[in-house]
């Protein structure tokens, strides 16, 4: 199984995407809940950061290990109780792209047989190596579209 360099490729340019829906907003407004009972934009990114850091986690076990264990987690729980509103929101995206361009130059030479290598998610079942970058590449631009909204609603 081979993998598409544009994955790779889309990997590694998220940090992008993250910053441009972030810039220019000020703290109060990275705060904000311009939509009742949702997450502010601050929380979005930090828990994209989060997540991903769980994601890379992840695959790097679905490389190195046979058939493990990959744990979910509760979101709404890590964003209740993790104080994402205190996270620097620069730093965070700054760990997310350090983490994503350096786990990358793993992922690029890795021979096409370990795309294929697979663990078993208490919640999800069984997945592949490829399934869980596709996961980590989607994620991002799932959330964004949320922030993006949000920005919207607060006029930026």
């Amino acid at each position: 199984m081979a993998i598409d360099p544009k994955l790779i490729q889309s990997y590694t340019q998220a940090a992008g995407q993250m910053r441009a829906a972030v810039a220019g907003l000020s703290r109060a407004e990275l705060n904000a809940h311009p939509v009742a009972g949702t997450w502010s934009i601050q929380q979005i990114v930090v828990h994209i950061v989060d997540s991903d850091l769980i994601l890379a986690d992840r695959m790097k076990r679905v490389i190195a290990e046979d058939n493990p264990t990959l744990i979910g987690f509760d979101e709404s729980k890590f964003v209740a109780e993790l104080h994402y509103e205190l996270w620097p929101v620069d730093e965070a995206i700054t760990i997310f792209d350090l983490n994503r361009k350096n786990f990358a130059k793993v992922l690029a030479v890795l021979p096409p047989a370990t795309w294929g290598r697979k663990g078993t998610h208490n919640e999800a079942g069984v997945l592949s190596l490829l399934d869980l970058m596709q996961r980590a590449v989607n994620h991002v631009e799932h959330h964004l579209k949320f922030a993006r909204q949000k920005r919207q609603l607060l006029g930026k």
